[in-house]
């Protein structure tokens, strides 16, 4: 296996875990989005209002492409990236795809405050993450090679992961 790549539901925790496991394991962290960012000089939510969403679908698309052909990675992929097959393939079989399972009421609380996810930017946020999380999860369960169960903290989920992984792996 060359990276892990970590996926799930936006707020579950894919950036600080996985800053934490590259910190554990050596391996350089890249958060999808932001890398995403940096090679576009444009933030997410610009993208999508100047794009759409089909237009940063497919810029994360190439991004996939481009990361899977690294190795020694942490990835945290964006939410909506393996809700789409061709991300999922562009990973699969040589890297290890590990869904954060976190139940959505614990989402909902972290990302009450949120004003940066454009999906979220909406008068109607609860329901719509609430409709975006029923659709996702099934995918997301669909593409990982591991589910982990997102713990207490941040430092229990990413043991929990390690352990996951290694037991993958063997």
């Amino acid at each position: 296996m060359n990276n892990i790549v970590l996926c799930g539901f936006m707020g579950c925790g894919k950036s600080t875990v996985g800053r934490n496991l590259a910190r554990k394991t050596g391996k350089r962290f890249v958060d999808m989005d932001a890398y995403i960012e940096k090679k576009t000089g444009k933030k997410i939510s610009d993208i999508f209002a100047e794009r759409g969403e089909d237009g940063f679908r497919d810029i994360e698309h190439e991004v996939c492409l481009e990361l899977a052909q690294k190795s020694n990675l942490i990835i945290a992929s964006g939410g909506g990236a393996f809700t789409f097959e061709r991300n999922v393939e562009a990973f699969k079989g040589s890297d290890i795809i590990v869904l954060l399972d976190v139940p959505l009421e614990r989402i909902r609380y972290r990302l009450r405050n949120d004003k940066v996810r454009p999906l979220l930017q909406r008068p109607d946020k609860n329901k719509a993450m609430t409709e975006l999380y029923n659709k996702r999860y099934p995918l997301y369960k669909a593409a990982a090679d591991v589910t982990v169960k997102g713990r207490n903290t941040p430092i229990q989920t990413t043991n929990a992961v390690m352990e996951a992984v290694k037991h993958f792996q063997s």
